[in-house]
């Protein structure tokens, strides 16, 4: 199979090496020439260019599969909008006529839900953030460009949850030893999926027909903040959490991820963020984290 990646940061690296240890061919779209050295020691094949320059677009190769997995560089000089949406359009109009087939990774902020509601791939999509309406109307560029033909689609949109692994979500742990209040209500919810899942349910999906064109990626719970800053902070030997609510005062919402894990038999190594915290923060339960 050769796969085209538009998006090789976080999560798109980690799919691209997944594909390359298997064998498959891996070409990968970036902005930056420097990236260039270290992907051709891993097998991945690059090219210059840029989402928010058409010109720049003209060289993306016929593939069998895309995986679309842009982030917002906030280094950059885009807005969010022509980012998400302008760039979805200028490249998905590239390569629609010689790539078959989409993956493309969305958020779960499509969701406007902020009562702490539970929320599936039925539930209504009204966001009220300037992020969520962004990945809403990128999601109606790629059910435009990519749409199902003949009762099949043609491409996937994943719906994440915030992503966590090697490297995320622990950069709280000086706060907590500090006793450093976290913004926020304790009882609101975190919804997660850690990246080395995220990357399992791609490669499963990428080896079967798409059964049905949105899926929402997230792990087998719901958290709530007191509940895994706590945990975090047990095992590194700080004290309970302190939380300062701000202006945003909702719960937020439940993912509910079960859809996708019957569809693609997902067998998720981390069913949940407390799982990992062992392993991430290199602790056992309990132990004191040095400086």
């Amino acid at each position: 199979m050769h796969v085209l990646l538009i998006g090789c940061g976080y999560l798109g690296l980690r799919a691209a090496l997944s594909w390359r240890e298997q064998g498959h061919r891996v070409t990968a779209l970036t902005r930056h020439p420097s990236r260039i050295p270290d992907w051709t020691k891993q097998g991945i094949e690059a090219i210059v260019g840029d989402v928010v320059q058409p010109a720049s677009l003209t060289q993306l190769p016929a593939a069998d599969l895309c995986l679309y997995a842009v982030g917002y560089d906030r280094t950059g000089t885009a807005d969010k909008r022509s980012v998400y949406v302008d760039g979805v359009e200028n490249v998905l109009r590239e390569i629609r006529t010689r790539v078959p087939r989409l993956i493309f990774i969305s958020s779960t902020s499509v969701y406007g839900q902020e009562s702490g509601e539970t929320i599936d791939e039925f539930s209504r999509c009204e966001p009220s953030s300037e992020s969520g309406i962004i990945c809403r109307d990128a999601e109606k560029m790629v059910q435009e460009l990519y749409p199902v033909q003949d009762a099949t689609p043609s491409a996937v949109i994943l719906r994440s949850a915030g992503l966590y692994g090697p490297g995320r979500l622990i950069a709280r742990q000086e706060q907590l030893k500090l006793q450093t209040p976290l913004p926020g209500r304790p009882d609101a919810w975190l919804n997660l999926i850690h990246v080395d899942d995220a990357v399992q349910a791609i490669q499963k999906q990428s080896q079967r027909p798409f059964a049905d064109p949105v899926y929402l990626l997230s792990d087998e719970r719901p958290l709530t903040r007191s509940e895994f800053y706590g945990a975090i902070a047990e095992r590194i030997g700080a004290p309970e959490p302190l939380f300062v609510p701000g202006d945003d005062n909702s719960l937020n919402k439940r993912c509910q991820s079960m859809r996708i894990r019957e569809a693609l038999s997902l067998n998720l190594k981390y069913p949940n963020a407390i799982v990992a915290l062992d392993e991430l923060i290199g602790l056992a339960p309990g132990a004191g984290c040095p400086r």
